[in-house]
């Protein structure tokens, strides 16, 4: 986990200092389908005990798109997350490539803050997915966020964009 935290760092100073051809701020919105498990140890027997709730919940934030190349950016996020029992800042940054004119994949990690809970508060996931470009403004994406450790915090998240 620390390994992936320094190279995702390392990739986003590198990026950072690299000579940005365009940058474009947007705000996004859309609803997230999550799934919780934890991990706990301490069953009957002392063996590892799982559970998991599915929950809908909805996000809202911000963006910029820093292109660097035609086909390459990176997508830096600031949202705020809501699912039933649960509310958390999350901050991904996504590597975004281009592949056709309309169409995007996304990948990178996300960097997040669990308001609510008292353990684990501060956790990190790999996010990937897709974009498309409806028009110059208005845009769609789609993105699977898989989390790591005893509480994960798994889901798809559906949004609509707009870009400034």
């Amino acid at each position: 986990m620390k390994k992936l935290v320094l190279v995702s760092a390392t990739l986003f100073a590198s990026i950072l200092g690299a000579k940005a051809q365009e940058i474009k701020w947007g705000a996004k919105a859309g609803i997230d389908f999550a799934t919780v498990k934890v991990k706990m140890n301490g069953g009957f027997w002392g063996e590892t005990v799982e559970a998991s709730e599915s929950q809908t919940g909805f996000f809202v934030g911000g963006f910029a798109e820093i292109s660097f190349s035609e086909k390459w950016a990176v997508q830096p996020e600031a949202l705020y997350v809501s699912i039933k029992d649960a509310s958390m800042l999350s901050v991904p940054v996504l590597a975004k490539y281009k592949v056709a004119e309309k169409f995007n994949l996304l990948a990178g990690p996300s960097l997040n803050y669990n308001l609510d809970w008292d353990d684990e508060k501060f956790k990190v996931n790999i996010d990937f997915g897709a974009a498309y470009n409806i028009n110059e403004n208005i845009g769609v994406s789609a993105k699977y966020s898989m989390g790591f450790g005893d509480i994960q915090l798994n889901g798809v998240f559906m949004a609509v964009e707009y870009k400034f």
